[in-house]
């Protein structure tokens, strides 16, 4: 059975936090592969700026280059416009027999006000990424579909990678060298 699971995000840029997780998850939930698909435009965050498409695939390339169980793919930027996980699902799901959909707690959190949350969790089980700071006294009834399988805390964010590159702060050990190096090279956050 050929399997897959499915990392979204901005990836603005990619970090090692990704990468860790990824890598856990590889290997506990007996995927053939990752896929990480950088948003277009992420519904829930279609007033915040993102680097151009082209820089954050550039990044993901550079991230995962070597690594034959991790794939990227612009699916969703070459769809355009607000990106929504059940169209994504549902191009994925004619390639693969089992998808995994990797979130965060947050994500599961505000589930109910994705498109379509019962259409996806029919196409794909809901793998959840916990946080240190993950509130257990909150739920929905999506949390019964959701598996929670134990993947490193690393408590990176892009936000503050963006933040360090702009107040010229090392972001040394936070992002792979090849990443650190490619938004250097193309002036990435700086404005």
């Amino acid at each position: 059975m050929n399997s897959a699971g499915i990392f979204g995000g901005n990836f603005d840029p990619v970090h090692n936090g990704h990468l860790i997780t990824a890598l856990k998850l590889y290997e506990t939930r007996n995927l053939d592969k990752i896929i990480f698909i950088p948003a277009s435009i992420s519904p829930f965050k279609s007033d915040v700026k993102s680097s151009a498409p082209i820089h954050r695939v550039n990044m993901l390339k550079e991230a995962i280059n070597g690594v034959p169980f991790f794939e990227w793919s612009d699916y969703e930027i070459n769809e355009g416009g607000i990106s929504y996980t059940i169209d994504t699902l549902k191009f994925f799901k004619s390639k693969y027999e089992r998808l995994e959909l990797i979130i965060g707690y947050d994500n599961l959190l505000d589930f109910p006000k994705w498109k379509d949350p019962a259409e996806i969790i029919k196409l794909a089980s809901l793998v959840v990424l916990q946080r240190k700071d993950t509130r257990q006294d909150l739920t929905n009834r999506y949390f019964e579909y959701a598996v929670f399988p134990e993947t490193p805390v690393i408590e990176i964010s892009s936000t503050e990678i963006r933040q360090r590159v702009k107040n010229n702060l090392s972001i040394d050990f936070l992002v792979p060298d090849r990443v650190k190096k490619y938004i250097y090279k193309n002036n990435l956050y700086k404005e």
